[in-house]
């Protein structure tokens, strides 16, 4: 395939799949109709695959809500052939520059070359679940159209390479085998499909896509068709991780919602596709205020969290949240990016998107012979040390009764607020106000009671002269 390549199914064969009569009468096929059972076609039959029809324990969108809401923290995995030239994933064809020294012809033909020999999903589950991460979201296709699934639609995928091997085949069967929840990243732009872009062109002149092309309404199909592909060939996912960029309406974002619920009920589907979804996604911040319904925080503008009310809100305003980060500072492999956050800057953004009721969606970006990095690997295991002590404060907890505090956070379960004290105070005694009747305090990580007093306007905590944890030390507070 030449460098800017062409889709691997023709429009003939695209209409046989979904539906003449479909793709005539709209922009995206109509999917599934409320009450209507999908049933997937023979092409997409896949019989040596262990994954089950169905997630067995989450069948329902509020089953989808309550898995989110324990899970907390999870590995995103930015991973692909580009990790061979050390540079970011898509950017460096769509917005070119000098640092990443490498041309369009280049990059799109790096899969040629791509043979991670040394990748093992479970190993990478290994280390998800030594950090205390509880679902993994790898990365199915990016910006720049590789396929990291052997899609029926594509000849730019991954089994194309001299690896040759489905990727995510494999770490859906081990997450299967592991018991690991596993969900998809998905972009809506694609710079290699000539239906999405008119590929005689640079893409960095039109990687915004070109909606107004006769050819946009081919686009969405062939999208619906790969979104099809991954729910019923490599298994219903517990997050549907869309990436749109700018101008999301564009992708009729309402059609994909409504076909992710027929096939996948409990999927939880983020805000990157037009519509408002399941989730809000804020990316390398945390916002300072607790998201509520009504106001999207859909990625790397932070101004856009700065619309948010002060105070706490209630359950029902509440808007559930997942903000993206990486360990240095970019998505995928980079030999030459070592501005590594310490583990202890993670354990305390952890603890602050608990603080608020979020998820913390930790990126890795794998080496091109599909290892996971030892610095990255560090941290990880640093933040599973940390959580294994005091993970009670962050897994199944929502924001905590106390904002703003100067030292430390809250979080909340049922009727114990969990203190996360990130500067240890120098006295013997630690202050609250704004908490109900007391009946216990105890620090967490070991269980050690504290003595305490408590009148109608504060809370008098006394603590050892030490910090039980030198990162982020957590006190239990058992409510009456």
């Amino acid at each position: 395939m030449n460098g800017r390549g062409t889709a691997a199914v023709n429009r003939r064969d695209l209409f046989r799949l979904m539906g003449a009569g479909a793709a005539a009468a709209t922009l995206v096929p109509s999917f599934a109709r409320a009450g209507s059972q999908e049933t997937p076609p023979q092409e997409f039959a896949a019989p040596d695959s262990a994954w089950p029809a169905e997630v067995p324990f989450l069948k329902t969108p509020s089953e989808g809500l309550r898995w989110f809401n324990e899970a907390k923290f999870g590995m995103f995995i930015h991973w692909g052939p580009c990790s061979l030239a050390s540079v970011e994933i898509s950017w460096p064809i769509m917005v070119p520059r000098p640092q990443w020294n490498i041309t369009q012809e280049e990059y799109v033909n790096l899969y040629k070359r791509f043979n991670p020999v040394k990748y093992d999903p479970d190993e990478w589950i290994d280390l998800a679940e030594a950090a205390g991460q509880r679902y993994m979201i790898p990365v199915t296709k990016h910006h720049d159209g590789f396929c990291m699934f052997d899609s029926s639609f594509t000849d730019y995928k991954i089994t194309r390479t001299p690896y040759g091997k489905d990727v995510i085949r494999m770490l859906a069967d081990a997450c299967h085998r592991r018991g690991m929840a596993l969900g998809y990243y998905y972009s809506p732009p694609d710079m290699h499909h000539p239906d999405y872009r008119d590929t005689s062109k640079p893409a960095s002149e039109n990687w915004h896509g070109e909606p107004w092309r006769p050819q946009w309404t081919m686009y969405l199909h062939y999208m619906a068709l790969q979104v099809r592909e991954l729910v019923w060939r490599y298994g219903q996912p517990v997050e549907m991780w869309f990436d749109g960029l700018d101008h999301q309406e564009k992708y009729d974002g309402y059609s994909f919602l409504e076909m992710l619920r027929a096939m996948s009920p409990h999927t939880m589907v983020n805000n990157r596709i037009g519509v408002a979804a399941d989730f809000d996604t804020p990316e390398q911040y945390v916002p300072k205020r607790i998201p509520v319904k009504g106001i999207t925080i859909r990625g790397v503008n932070a101004a856009e969290a700065e619309k948010l009310p002060q105070g706490i809100p209630s359950q029902q305003k509440f808007r559930p949240w997942e903000t993206c980060m990486t360990i240095n500072g970019t998505w995928a492999y980079d030999k030459n990016d070592r501005n590594f956050k310490s583990t202890g800057q993670l354990i305390r953004t952890l603890v602050d998107v608990a603080s608020r009721g979020g998820n913390f969606l930790l990126n890795v970006g794998p080496t091109p012979e599909g290892t996971i990095q030892p610095e990255f690997q560090q941290r990880l295991r640093g933040l599973g040390e940390w959580m294994r002590l005091n993970g009670d404060s962050i897994y199944g907890t929502t924001f905590g009764p106390l904002q703003d505090l100067p030292y430390g956070r809250t979080t909340q379960k049922g009727k114990i607020v969990y203190l996360h004290i990130f500067d240890w105070p120098q006295g013997a005694a630690l202050d609250l106000e704004g908490l109900p009747r007391v009946a216990r305090i105890s620090i967490l990580a070991d269980g050690r009671p504290l003595k305490f007093n408590q009148n109608a306007q504060r809370l008098s905590i006394q603590l050892p002269a030490q910090a039980p944890d030198g990162n982020v030390s957590v006190l239990r507070i058992e409510m009456s």
